[in-house]
């Protein structure tokens, strides 16, 4: 069930529960949460699932009752990578907002959708800035909050279980770890404003949208769900059916693969400029005493780079897949090529932000050592970072791959080829057995991209 839940991308989940509740707020929240914590679930049981268990089966054996031994033993462990779970896929969700604002949810999303379509392009711009600005504000918070509790990464899959986070040297220069504490996080002002901030924010946004659940049973949401349901059911596709959706099945795959190919490459080349122990005098690749490290111009260029590099990667995961392919249609021509290109613009920024924090974290002695031996920037980063993390990047990539070929489907909405144009055409002239159909087969392939995704994935962690 939770597969089948978070296979369908969350505009899908929109635009259905569009013809059953209307213009209504439950709408965008729903969409989100239902796919959202399908994904969510899945997750925690792979960090539970990959959290030492001896602590547990001790307790067990102590005759401890099993939820007891539970909180006293897996969560304490895993509480680091959930809560960073947690942000990670907060930041998700405000982009996805913005998503939803193509199919008439509101927000930033419509305004820039109706701005593309009126050709107002200072109205464009004024969106994407704002929405820049709204994900940097969160980025900066939930990296604040994070390492003030002590978790490095927002995203720490593929780590053996157990294995240990190695922080830079450089850390003290990080904007986000100088207001580190040393006293305990429970006793820091910043983190209790943040919890308290949060527990508002709940019953404030809900009273702000003036969310009404009791439309969830009125009789008319029920008789619409109902004949929603009725005409949903479809016949048995013909051969010249299967073949095209057989066809367009590969046009996605191809999509997803060429985007996520080329948001990992461009992705691994940003993550050195963007990871603050890098090119910073006193760095990795320009180690305390080597000539030319202190002096005020590199480093002056050197925190340019950086704020460049960071500012790139933002506004690229900051704008959503499908408002990027909105865009690069009014200039490429429709088809396979600008959804790939959108998907990989917006995949790059993700994908590089996270490499980047990898970066940041890994054991530095091998590379100080072969810096020590005279080794170049190229040989310390082909010889002594790549080999520790390329299976990190690896997993990464792999995990970003799933989510990919869920886009597909939204970049297609717009026009943009794939199963999501096929799907557009079918809604739009109701033809909601056909979608059950397009949705069955978008199902499959994500059920198997999500398998061998996570055979490799496997495979890189042992």
């Amino acid at each position: 069930l939770l597969a089948f839940l978070r296979a369908i991308h969350e505009l899908i989940w929109g635009l259905v529960l569009l013809q059953v509740l209307g213009l209504n707020p439950l709408v965008g929240v729903l969409a989100i949460a239902i796919p959202f914590g399908a994904i969510v679930s899945k997750v925690f049981s792979e960090i539970l699932d990959e959290t030492p268990q001896a602590p547990l089966k001790a307790l067990l054996n102590a005759g401890v009752p099993p939820l007891s031994a539970f909180a006293y033993s897996l969560v304490p462990q895993a509480l680091p990578n959930l809560l960073s779970y947690t942000f990670y896929r907060f930041e998700c969700s405000l982009r996805s907002s913005a998503v939803l604002g193509i199919v008439g949810a509101g927000g930033l999303g419509y305004e820039i959708f109706l701005s593309l379509q009126s050709l107002r392009y200072e109205q464009l711009w004024t969106g994407f800035y704002a929405l820049v600005i709204l994900n940097g504000a969160v980025d900066v918070w939930s990296g604040v909050v994070r390492r003030r509790m002590g978790f490095t990464s927002r995203l720490d899959i593929n780590r053996q279980p157990g294995a240990k986070t190695h922080l830079s040297p450089l850390a003290h220069l990080s904007p986000l770890t100088h207001l580190s504490p040393l006293k305990a996080p429970r006793q820091d002002w910043l983190l209790r404003l943040s919890w308290m901030g949060a527990i508002l924010a709940l019953p404030l946004s809900g009273w702000f949208l003036r969310l009404d659940i009791t439309s969830l049973w009125a009789p008319r949401t029920q008789r619409l769900l109902g004949d929603l349901l009725g005409t949903g059911l479809p016949p048995l596709p013909s051969l010249a059916e299967l073949a095209n959706l057989a066809n367009l099945a590969w046009l996605t795959v191809a999509m997803s693969m060429v985007a996520i190919a080329l948001a990992g490459l461009f992705g691994l080349i940003f993550s050195l400029p963007a990871a603050q122990n890098f090119l910073l005098p006193g760095g990795l690749l320009r180690p305390i005493g080597q000539n030319g490290g202190q002096n005020g111009g590199f480093a002056l260029g050197a925190y340019a780079l950086l704020v460049i590099s960071r500012l790139v990667l933002l506004v690229s995961r900051a704008i959503p897949a499908p408002i990027w392919a909105l865009v690069l249609l009014y200039v490429l021509f429709p088809g396979v090529l600008p959804g790939a290109l959108a998907l990989a613009l917006h995949n790059f920024g993700i994908l590089g932000r996270l490499m980047a924090e990898v970066n940041e974290n890994l054991d530095d002695r091998p590379v100080r050592a072969l810096s020590a031996l005279g080794a170049g920037p190229i040989a310390v980063v082909a010889y002594g970072i790549w080999p520790q993390n390329l299976g990190r990047f690896l997993a990464y990539i792999l995990y970003r791959w799933e989510v990919c070929l869920r886009e597909t489907v939204i970049v297609g909405l717009v026009g943009a080829g794939g199963l999501g144009r096929l799907l557009t055409e079918q809604i739009s002239s109701f033809d909601y057995s056909g979608v059950t159909v397009t949705l069955a087969v978008f199902v499959a392939l994500t059920f198997a991209v999500d398998a061998v995704s996570q055979q490799l994935r496997g495979v890189l962690r042992e």
